[in-house]
């Protein structure tokens, strides 16, 4: 697809919401407002065409803060698509990786041997089933061209067991039989023909040639035709101030600079570590009218066990909040704020914890209107109560993964729905998160 299949002007969407649109940065968020504005406000810098760099304070009631991850490039010197690595983030990488991808194919049907590394860019980066999905895809592409043997496709990541994905890994119901996601992945990349490198922390790319520690302490450098490395993810870097203009930053939001909400953020080993520790409305601990969604929300600590080397770097996938979740989470955080205005009251019947929330991800695994794939799992609840589910962690009956054409079909049918609710056409409501 080009990209101008899936993107689309927000301004007329929004219009016939009858909701004010502004197509502007926000910089900072001031909840107490200032010496003349006495209520909070956001300051926003315009990028549109025609108003680019002017300023605004945007006064609210109610802030939700769903700004989505800031691609953290500069986190892995040489990581990124302006760098030495391509990238799927953005639909603009996504369209510029497919080009470089079928520039090595083309090699390849000239006899031209290539290796394809995929993966984590960053010791603690997260999204493990985008950068999955793109490995099989491509596993696929080269098959279909019959060129396998030309092809070295390598799967690095910083998960401890592959299948981990950020959650801790899962146990999933396969035809009646009970299968860790570790031998479900294994198996598919297998199938591929894809090796992998786990337990590993990408620390500097340069042109062909991508630099890694394992969990083990050693170093090591790895050489690529071609790189797909997902970045690591932190806040969008607004600042707070309060009223005096005192920078309460270090109040509103955690270190990665992902907002604070009502999760229990105390200092704990991983052995105590509990699914009530996750957030349940996700409003802000310091300002009773700023919540924060999606990624944007800071999570009390990560699903996987910490893991760290010898040399003291932390290597293992921080949590998911990709898809679905972000979806459920914006839905109910919208439902507390609107019930609050039409009630009057600062309570919220609505909750959405992830330690209570279901899960479904297709990854797809090949495009084709017979011959195309994809790998269908759902998990329940996304973070493990092992006090619920002393066994597995999460309702095994609820958490299945299957592999095959139907799911191919369920991808392409969920994109065309997504796209549609995202416009906001006719009965959009309806169609689920």
């Amino acid at each position: 697809m080009e990209p101008n299949e899936v993107k689309f002007k927000l301004a007329p969407v929004y219009a016939r919401k009858g909701i004010i649109y502004k197509q502007a940065k926000g910089l900072s968020i001031h909840p107490e407002g200032d010496a003349q504005i006495q209520r909070g406000y956001v300051e926003v810098e315009y990028v549109e065409e025609g108003r680019q760099g002017q300023k605004e304070k945007v006064e609210y009631d109610f802030l939700v803060n769903a700004t989505g991850p800031k691609l953290n490039f500069e986190a892995t010197p040489g990581l990124g698509p302006n760098l030495y690595s391509n990238s799927v983030c953005t639909y603009d990488h996504a369209y510029h990786s497919w080009h470089n991808l079928k520039e090595s194919l083309e090699k390849m049907e000239k006899g031209e041997h290539q290796t394809f590394l995929i993966g984590t860019g960053h010791a603690m980066a997260t999204c493990q089933g985008a950068a999955f999905e793109y490995a099989l895809n491509i596993a696929f592409e080269v098959d279909k061209r019959g060129l396998s043997h030309l092809a070295d496709i390598i799967w690095i990541t910083n998960e401890y067991e592959l299948g981990d994905f950020g959650m801790g890994g899962a146990y999933v119901n396969r035809g009646g039989y009970v299968t860790p996601t570790k031998v479900f992945t294994e198996s598919v990349l297998a199938e591929y023909g894809i090796r992998w490198i786990k337990r590993a922390g990408v620390y500097k790319v340069e042109p062909g040639k991508a630099f890694f520690e394992t969990l083990d302490g050693t170093m090591h450098e790895i050489e690529f035709d071609f790189s797909m490395l997902i970045p690591g993810f932190a806040g969008a870097g607004l600042k707070a101030f309060n009223k005096t203009g005192e920078d309460i930053s270090s109040v509103v939001f955690a270190p990665n600079g992902m907002m604070k909400v009502d999760a229990d953020y105390t200092p704990k080993p991983y052995e105590q570590w509990k699914a009530s520790d996750w957030p349940n409305i996700y409003q802000s601990p310091a300002y009773h009218n700023m919540y924060a969604s999606g990624i944007a929300f800071a999570p009390p600590h990560t699903m996987s066990k910490p893991m760290e080397s010898p040399n003291g770097t932390k290597i293992f996938p921080t949590a998911p909040r990709t898809g679905m979740p972000s979806g459920v989470i914006g839905k109910v955080v919208a439902q507390n704020i609107a019930y609050r205005i039409l009630t009057g009251k600062k309570d919220h019947p609505h909750s959405a914890s992830l330690a209570r929330q279901a899960a479904a991800c297709i990854v797809s695994a090949g495009y084709g209107f017979t011959k195309g794939q994809a790998a269908t799992m759902t998990v329940s609840p996304i973070v493990p109560d092992w006090e619920r589910y002393p066994e597995y962690g999460r309702d095994i009956n609820a958490t299945v993964g299957v592999i095959g054409l139907a799911g191919h079909w369920m991808k392409l049918f969920m994109h065309y729905m997504f796209l549609y609710k995202a416009k906001a056409k006719f009965g959009w409501s309806v169609i689920p998160e």
